[in-house]
């Protein structure tokens, strides 16, 4: 095992806290409105070490919002690997998302994401490879159990609930009594 510095330690723990304090501030504030000095206020840190630990103020938070993108996405897997069929997947996905309101932060973190990767390529390519890497093992499982057009139908579902969620951001009660009968259908 390799030794790590108590310097090297501490630059770890900054840099972490650099990432929660962006991934917190971006819903809070809004993509735009984060800025290096209130960043390193929230992380507790001198504005010098963002740019110590990144190369840009703009790549610290494209970096703290794709990984924090990728934790969501990643929470799927595992209601996916207990699902027996297409339609018991389609009730894993709705159920994945069941804790999102639409104006919790990380909602608003994916709001403000799909917003400002319209102006930033690398977060919008960033997006497109989750995305894409989400679909491919999703219609890949589909496929696997006999659902025709099995990656179209996964970004379908996927877009779905992403719109559901936007929806809910303006209508609260909107979104939350989907009929997972509407959403079978394209798996069926």
């Amino acid at each position: 095992m390799v030794a790590v510095s108590p310097a090297a330690e501490r630059g770890q723990a900054a840099r972490r806290r650099l990432l929660e304090a962006a991934v917190a501030l971006v819903p809070e504030l809004g993509w735009s409105a984060v800025s290096t000095r209130i960043l390193a206020d929230r992380a507790g840190v001198t504005p010098s070490v963002v740019h110590y630990h990144f190369p840009s103020l703009r790549a610290l938070m494209i970096e703290a919002v794709l990984g924090a993108m990728r934790e969501v996405a990643g929470a799927f897997e595992p209601a996916l690997e207990t699902a027996e069929t297409p339609a018991d997947a389609v009730d894993a996905l709705l159920a994945s998302v069941g804790e999102y309101s639409g104006t919790d932060p990380m909602s608003l973190l994916f709001a403000e994401a799909y917003l400002a990767a319209t102006r930033e390529d690398t977060l919008r390519q960033g997006i497109r490879e989750l995305l894409a890497d989400l679909r491919a093992r999703f219609g890949a499982w589909l496929a696997n159990r006999g659902v025709a057009d099995a990656e179209a139908t996964a970004e379908v579902l996927f877009a779905t609930v992403d719109g559901l969620l936007l929806h809910r951001a303006l209508e609260p009660d909107s979104g939350r009594e989907v009929p997972s009968a509407v959403l079978r259908r394209l798996v069926g």
